[in-house]
């Protein structure tokens, strides 16, 4: 084949690609949205071969070290446990882990550290792989969920768990409040998310605007908050004693966006087992993941770490006397 009759071959497959990915979203509509988007990624089975059971970003140190994909994802349970000081917990503790997966962190947390866990996710589908991989010897069990109207009663559990769930959240205050009012008094929060910059102290420019709008289009996102702004949502709750404590683990995290790419190039594997269905729809995913890299690399994303502690309840005789 000339030449020219290849590399236009291959610019004629590139346009069509973009156009593709930018004709065929997939924009937040409603929590049915979510959760048939992570049914279908779910059911195909290419996410979980990629990216093995945890679907979230890896820890690579500080600073970042080259290290294996998954097992960065692992370290990351264990960073986020030390940092929010579920290390010092002891076996038993009852943790609710909201926005689960298909439970990758949810048995690191009962297996390694003894807790007894609930997964929760709005995906039937993530519900059902999650019970399949759980061993019966380990204390994690799951259930479909909504984590902006969770059924579980007030001061249901000691620590609240949630890893990159809350992009997918439409009102980002019911969230935050529903996260400590499902806690125990001195029950401990501790959330990791995409955040955005605040854009209260530097507004988005409008090239920002536009890949902002890809990031939420492509991944059936509403809204990323800020660290600064979730922080002030979960204070406001008028649920959390102290101060909200805060962290940016941008850098830590930011090699799994390219290392989520590299694993298509180093397991050819993918395509034999999905076909050429499997690696057009894994393909359809390079440019958000691009798009996310810059983003986070150049500071309009975050990456945010979050811990609050759920106030004691003031009994209702201390309450009708200061009233």
């Amino acid at each position: 084949m000339p030449l020219f009759l290849l590399l236009g071959t291959l610019f004629a497959v590139l346009i069509a690609g973009i156009l593709l990915y930018l004709l065929t979203p997939r924009r937040y509509q409603s929590a049915d949205s979510v959760a048939q988007s992570y049914d279908e990624w779910t059911d195909d089975g290419i996410l979980e071969f990629y990216w093995g059971d945890h679907i979230h970003l890896g820890h690579y140190g500080s600073p970042p070290q080259r290290k294996d994909f998954r097992i960065a994802k692992s370290d990351f349970v264990h960073e986020m446990v030390r940092w929010g000081g579920l290390d010092q917990l002891p076996a038993g503790t009852t943790v609710l882990d909201v926005g689960c997966g298909i439970g990758g962190s949810s048995r690191i947390l009962a297996k390694d550290y003894g807790f007894a866990v609930t997964g929760i996710t709005i995906s039937p589908q993530q519900v059902k792989r999650a019970q399949e991989l759980t061993p019966e010897d380990v204390n994690a069990q799951f259930q479909v969920n909504d984590a902006m109207a969770m059924s579980f009663p007030d001061a249901s559990f000691d620590v609240v768990w949630s890893i990159e769930a809350g992009p997918h959240m439409p009102d980002k205050a019911v969230f935050a409040k529903e996260l400590i009012r499902v806690l125990k008094p001195g029950g401990i929060l501790v959330v990791a998310d995409w955040n955005q910059r605040d854009d209260r102290q530097k507004p988005l420019n409008f090239w920002e605007r536009l890949v902002m709008k890809q990031l939420l289009d492509q991944w059936s996102h509403p809204a990323f908050a800020s660290i600064e702004g979730f922080a002030e949502l979960l204070a406001a709750t008028g649920l959390a004693t102290g101060e909200v404590k805060t962290d940016d683990w941008t850098q830590e995290t930011l090699p799994s966006w390219l290392d989520s790419i590299w694993q298509g190039i180093i397991r050819p594997d993918g395509l034999i087992k999905f076909g050429w269905f499997g690696f057009l729809k894994s393909l359809r995913e390079v440019p958000t993941l691009l798009l996310m890299r810059l983003a986070f690399g150049t500071g309009l994303c975050r990456f945010g770490m979050f811990r609050a502690v759920r106030a004691e309840v003031r009994s209702l005789s201390t309450t009708a006397i200061k009233c």
